[in-house]
């Protein structure tokens, strides 16, 4: 799930320490008035069965922390337990107060082993959600685990209680699962100095989930195992650096990088391309999903039969005269934009008279202000399928997000309640879905580029230094938070030999940004990804 890197969220406010009241002096020895609150276990495991793909698979799944330095030097002196070894300069140099203690961040996550499988045999694929800030309740509880919140249909789910069921399209038939929440996400908490700045940033992200990935083989010894990344929305974009990473500095080899709803290049974002004149690559990338969601709500003055066959014609509007028209810029004729308008209210179904008054460049949120504004409707953008009442007749964009308000609290509130009936875990502790930033913001810079985020060049060293690596991009049509097409334009703009483009894969769904909140497109999910990791075994020998 993707959210704005600059959404506010509430102040982080949890002691893991109770502190004793004062006493008289006479009361000897003093004793705190509430005993002390114990820290949260390391881990802890649980049974269970999933019939999924045609196999009834019993598995083990354990909830639990491993605690990452913020450098590859403070991380080498933490043992395996996360606390520093004896002799390591984080004891040596131990602050008085633990605020001053350098940062570290304890991340929380949930992992299915299959039950009887070699590990040399059995693959392993890491999934993480995006945002930048959100933990992996989405994919945990939506994608390929052993359980689903069902979410049929595009409409505001009834309030609780909601339904979770066994994933018929769990992944658990070719790779255990381990689900990964960002440091300062669901139990997973910071201590230190400055832990925020140590790990909120794009390469301090990355590097802390390299961490994690490295102590986590070890402990459970999988360094031999077939190693898969799944990240979702930023996620991708994490597993772009981290990918990069773990190939040349953690040796560790990837057989696979599977991505869902990709961002690489953020220059491409249609949520506020108009802070950026000049670049019109947003508005021609997101064209084929306006197109696809005006073909849904049937708002095109001639509705196609089929989407996929009217898609393939929006693309090559969209990089042919549309790209045209708008580089041109102010030299754009008068009848040429009249032309270009008409054509574009054909693919997109915005009245041309709104389209010429936009100069044809229209964002993300005015389009889902704008679509369905005769019925007063602001249209999804996670998924564009969905709808919901104006909150603001007269605004100019859309005010919130309707898919986002119509499944959020089902995934939450079913995982609050899984996680403790069945995994056992959180027992008294708060369940954090996402980072709460405060006054500190997500770092946007990479590699010490302050300009504008774009992570190509990490997938491209990844694929260049690794061959065999292989890459699956999947997406929804309906997703107007990263855009199918700006994902196809992306990785075909990779500064790669046109060689290794054969290593790249391409997967599409009739859903949204979370294409697994619908049904057929879960199925799909499922037996897609399942192939590519069969494929990439097969490869390999």
């Amino acid at each position: 799930m993707r959210i704005s890197p600059c959404l506010p969220a509430a102040l982080l406010a949890a002691s893991l320490f109770a502190l004793p009241m004062l006493v008289r002096a006479e009361d000897t020895p003093a004793k705190p008035a509430v005993p002390e609150k114990p820290m949260p276990p390391a881990e802890v495991t649980s049974q269970g069965t999933v019939d999924a793909a045609g196999q009834h698979i019993a598995y083990t799944a354990i909830a639990g922390t491993l605690t990452v330095g913020a450098t590859d030097v403070q991380d080498a002196q933490l043992g395996p337990d996360g606390k520093p070894q004896a002799g390591s300069q984080l004891l040596l140099n131990e602050p008085k107060e633990p605020k001053d203690a350098p940062p570290l961040a304890r991340m929380f996550y949930v992992a299915y082993f299959k039950k009887d499988a070699r590990a040399e045999d059995r693959p392993i694929t890491f999934f993480y959600n995006g945002g930048p800030g959100s933990s992996t309740v989405w994919l945990h509880m939506g994608s390929l685990g052993p359980k689903h919140v069902v979410t049929a249909g595009d409409q505001h789910l009834p309030a609780a209680p909601y339904k979770m069921v066994d994933n018929a399209s769990s992944l658990l038939d070719v790779s255990d699962l381990v689900f990964i929440d960002i440091p300062g996400t669901g139990f997973g908490r910071l201590t230190g100095k400055d832990p925020e700045k140590a790990f909120w940033g794009v390469d301090e992200d990355a590097n802390a989930f390299a961490r994690f990935i490295t102590r986590f083989i070890t402990k459970y010894n999988r360094w031999n195992s077939p190693k898969y990344l799944f990240g979702e929305s930023y996620g991708t974009t994490r597993s772009a650096v981290l990918a990069d990473i773990l190939e040349n500095q953690k040796n560790v080899d990837l057989n696979g990088v599977i991505l869902l709803s990709q961002i690489f290049n953020f220059t491409t974002d249609i949520d506020l391309p108009s802070g950026n004149p000049g670049v019109d690559l947003p508005y021609e990338l997101a064209l084929p999903t306006y197109a696809a969601t005006a073909w849904y709500h049937k708002k095109l003055p001639q509705q196609p039969a089929a989407l996929e066959p009217f898609l393939k014609d929006a693309e090559e509007f969209a990089t042919g005269p549309y790209a045209h028209a708008l580089a041109l810029g102010t030299d754009l004729g008068k009848e040429e934009k009249e032309a270009v308008a008409e054509k574009l209210h054909e693919f997109i179904g915005l009245p041309i008279a709104y389209l010429l008054k936009a100069n044809l460049r229209v964002s993300g949120g005015e389009f889902s202000k704008t679509l369905q504004d005769d019925q007063d409707l602001t249209t999804g953008r996670l998924d564009t399928r969905f709808s919901g009442p104006n909150l603001n007749s007269l605004s100019e964009y859309a005010e919130y997000d309707p898919q986002s308000s119509a499944i959020s609290s089902a995934y939450v509130s079913l995982f609050n309640d899984y996680v403790r009936r069945d995994l056992k875990y959180g027992e008294g502790q708060t369940y954090l879905p996402q980072a709460q930033f405060g006054t500190t913001q997500w770092d946007m810079v990479h590699r010490g580029n302050p300009v504008s985020l774009n992570v190509a060049p990490d997938m491209a060293e990844a694929l260049k230094t690794n061959p065999r690596l292989r890459v699956m991009v999947n997406g929804g049509y309906y997703d107007l938070a990263t855009p199918f097409y700006a994902a196809v334009y992306e990785e075909k703009h990779l500064p790669i030999p046109q060689a290794l483009a054969k290593n790249i894969e391409y997967a599409w769904y009739e859903s949204g940004h979370m294409v697994y909140v619908r049904d057929e497109s879960l199925k799909q999910l499922h037996d897609r990804v399942a192939a590519f990791i069969k494929n990439t075994q097969a490869d390999a020998k």
